[in-house]
């Protein structure tokens, strides 16, 4: 059986960690070079690192930052925020990222996922979307969840790994930082049009979100932020809690 994966998230903006509900109201919170040494240690199973203003902000990733953080880590990392051209694949590879997540660049640049995909293979490029209901419809939002694209997500998420994306993270808009479950409905609608790894973002409160989550069927990682950061919920005695809920973890 593959083990599930339990992923905490630093969100980057002008190198501090932050954190915010529904995308808004961002607070200071950490360090990430230190942070990622917490998690590294504690247990995590990866760690995704987003420059969150990088794309709004219309420039690069902070590299400086992100080799500090590669150096500090023995899990595999994700990097995201301002990916935009394979020479930012590049750039982000070459700090020490394992995978590379597109989101915004992608959506002005469907292009940008099959040819990163066909020079570094499917299994670097992970497409993250924000995804967020209007009038009743999921909709794909960019440029960190201020700007609605007119675009069905669903559709938009299956061309994304039909062009080459290896792995999905679906962060919720609805429940981020709410931490009320995660988007359970939004996930099972993605699970339905697709077979890569899904990982699940936006929501988790307890423990027991988690273990809801791995119910479902292709959900593959759980990720989250806050409830880490705080350690309200801390990252070995969940997976030890969902070992004993019979959902595979490695310890």
């Amino acid at each position: 059986m593959i083990t599930k994966r339990i992923i905490p998230c630093l969100d980057v903006k002008n190198g501090r960690v932050v954190k915010g509900t529904n995308f808004e109201g961002l607070r200071d919170m950490a360090d990430p070079v230190e942070m990622a040494r917490y998690y590294n240690a504690a247990g995590a199973d990866e760690l995704v690192f987003y420059d969150i203003t990088a794309s709004a902000e219309g420039r690069t990733l902070f590299t400086d930052i992100l080799t500090r953080v590669a150096r500090e880590i023995f899990i595999p990392l994700t990097v995201g925020g301002g990916i935009n051209t394979l020479e930012d694949f590049d750039r982000v590879l070459k700090c020490g990222a394992d995978k590379v997540s597109v989101n915004s660049g992608a959506i002005r640049n469907p292009g940008l996922i099959p040819a990163a995909a066909q020079k570094y293979g499917d299994q670097c490029v992970v497409l993250s979307t924000d995804v967020k209901r209007v009038d009743g419809r999921f909709m794909v939002f960019a440029k960190g969840g201020r700007e609605n694209t007119g675009m069905d997500a669903l559709d938009w998420i299956e061309q994304g790994v039909k062009n080459g994306a290896g792995e999905l993270v679906i962060n919720s808009i609805d429940t981020d930082g709410v931490k009320d479950g995660f988007d359970l409905e939004l996930l099972d609608a993605v699970a339905a049009r697709v077979s890569v790894p899904i990982i699940a973002s936006g929501g988790a409160g307890k423990k027991e979100d988690f273990a809801e989550l791995f119910r479902h069927k292709g959900m593959d990682a759980g990720l989250a932020a806050s409830i880490f950061h705080t350690r309200q919920v801390e990252i070995r005695p969940l997976k030890e809690y969902l070992r004993s809920c019979g959902i595979e973890m490695r310890l």
